[in-house]
């Protein structure tokens, strides 16, 4: 079969990039998804995050590990992905945060032209739909839909007053004029039509809408095994699909949109990164390209639990089992409460040292217990509260396991491997620890899961213990235009023709916030890359 674009990788950057290409009826357009629809009630009832992101079974999710962390006392850690169309974004807790302006600032500054605050903005504007209407800041005629938390819940609200008590000052709009202070935050969620209160992947807000055109073809469980080149010009992809390999032509050009782990595995295994690392493997060396899987950064996360002396929150137990059945109900007819909930309903971005000119820490305040990613089960009703580095100068990589394309990805984040990321997350659970202990979060206030003396000792101890991604993995086929950078600014590989990488890993350094806007507004702006040649 033979199209003018094949896209690898059906989420959250694939799914912008095949709507937005084939809008275009003389262009011909595949996509490739290694999952399936992402159609499910698993993917559209908000709250069934709970059930996903564990992987336990693996419903949408490519269920990764990482290598052990010396830093994090020799553990493996767990590392979600989505594997379905809409990608992480159809397992994601939905919350829309773009960062902060000087992080796009920097990117430019570091090479990548044209990727500037002033320049990424319209494309944020460009994908949204918000429910507050358009403004300078907000979008009001895109496929994604942005909405307001319709009914958070009281120890929620608690928590931003929790926030106020510590000196953090109320932000209605983290995607606004200001990141700093504690908030509510605003989801990837349909606020009107008929799928009100589901869930708006990028596949629900992007792709499900236009699959009938013609022009384009989507490809379900159909794994990418590597591309096919022709000299130093990418050709097609050889798929696999129902058991039998076929090659896939593209007539102009092979976009790679598979995620900061899929994406430079695949170019390696097609013999593209560094040479030592394909050689190990057995793998013809086509380009020597070294920054293929190097420079991976994501947010280390640290959280603390604590039951709840009030039923109002979220349990296993047999009380709130029923709560969630009549929430199940209750969302059904009416698209709101507690099943339409993203359960990390309250957010705070806060400076771990005054003198900073920008927020250098998030959290994210949950209303149940949240345990090594849901893989650790607790009966009692409760709640959570996590802490992540926003900036960390930890660098790690990507890398092969085999040559074999259904082998996972070699994962290595590194973390704390720059003692800086540990003195500041240190900083920031201290500060997390005087908000929780905050007279609004009193009625609520239960025992602690982990319980720990108050010790920078005891903190740090506990850190490397317990610390978890909270999945934002980015930065592994980075732009540039240094001798380390896989693609140019125009995200054209680097001695590459034909080929384009447009996702996640392309960023040059992690954005102070939650990584999936960021990846959409990427798509965007790679559409109209490569729609202007």
């Amino acid at each position: 079969m033979e199209f003018d674009y094949v896209i690898i990788g059906g989420g959250s950057a694939g799914c912008v990039l095949a709507a937005r290409l084939s809008e275009d009826p003389a262009i011909r357009v595949c996509l490739i998804e290694a999952g399936g629809a992402g159609r499910s009630f698993m993917v559209r009832a908000p709250a069934m995050v709970a059930g996903t992101i564990s992987g336990r079974p693996k419903i949408n999710n490519w269920a990764f590990w990482s290598t052990p962390q010396p830093g994090l006392n020799g553990r493996r850690l767990f590392q979600p992905r989505g594997r379905c169309l809409g990608g992480s974004s159809a397992i994601n807790a939905m919350l829309y945060i773009r960062g902060h302006p000087s992080d796009y600032d920097a990117w430019a500054e570091a090479g990548a032209d044209g990727w500037d605050w002033a320049s990424v903005l319209p494309y944020f504007r460009k994908s949204e739909t918000n429910a507050r209407g358009a403004s300078e800041w907000h979008g009001a005629d895109g496929p994604l839909q942005v909405a307001d938390q319709r009914r958070p819940a009281a120890i929620t609200r608690a928590f931003v007053e929790a926030c106020a008590a510590q000196g953090l000052p109320h932000n209605d709009d983290f995607n606004g004029p200001n990141q700093e202070g504690a908030g509510l935050f605003q989801v990837t969620q349909f606020h009107s039509g008929p799928f009100k209160g589901t869930r708006c992947s990028t596949a629900a807000a992007y792709l499900h809408p236009v699959m009938t055109r013609p022009n384009l073809t989507v490809l379900i469980r159909t794994r990418a095994e590597r591309l096919t080149l022709d000299g130093k010009r990418a050709t097609g992809v050889m798929i696999r699909r129902r058991g039998r390999r076929q090659h896939l032509r593209a007539r102009r050009e092979v976009i790679l949109a598979a995620g900061a782990f899929g994406s430079p595995q695949l170019l390696m295994l097609s013999g593209i990164g560094p040479a030592d690392e394909l050689r190990v493997h057995g793998i013809e060396v086509h380009h020597d390209l070294p920054g293929v899987g190097q420079n991976l950064q994501d947010h280390l996360d640290y959280i603390i639990s604590c039951t709840s002396r009030r039923p109002d929150v979220v349990g296993l137990n047999p009380a709130g089992l029923t709560r969630l059945l009549r929430a199940g109900l209750d969302w059904r007819a009416s698209g709101e409460g507690l099943f339409a909930s993203p359960m990390a309903e309250g957010c705070a971005f806060l400076r771990t040292d005054p003198a900073l000119d920008r927020p250098d820490a998030q959290l994210h305040f949950v209303i149940g217990i949240v345990d090594a990613h849901m893989r650790n089960l607790h009966l009692s009703n409760g709640y959570s509260c996590h802490v992540c580095l926003l900036r960390p100068f930890s660098r790690g990589s990507v890398g092969l396991t085999s040559a074999n394309p259904a082998a996972p990805p070699r994962i290595d984040p590194n973390y704390l491997s720059d003692p800086r990321d540990l003195s500041t997350l240190k900083r920031a659970v201290q500060i997390m620890e005087e908000i929780l202990d905050s007279p609004p979060l009193a009625p609520w206030r239960g025992r602690r899961l982990y319980p720990r003396d108050g010790s920078d000792v005891a903190r740090e101890a506990d850190i490397r213990a317990r610390a978890e991604t909270i999945y934002h993995p980015v930065g592994t086929c980075r732009m540039g235009q240094d001798a380390m950078a896989v693609n140019d600014p125009a995200l054209r590989v680097q001695g590459i023709d034909g080929l384009r990488v447009v996702d996640a890993s392309v960023m040059p350094t992690l954005i102070g916030g939650n990584t999936n806007a960021p990846t959409i507004m990427i798509a965007e702006r790679g559409a109209d890359l490569i729609r202007n040649g």
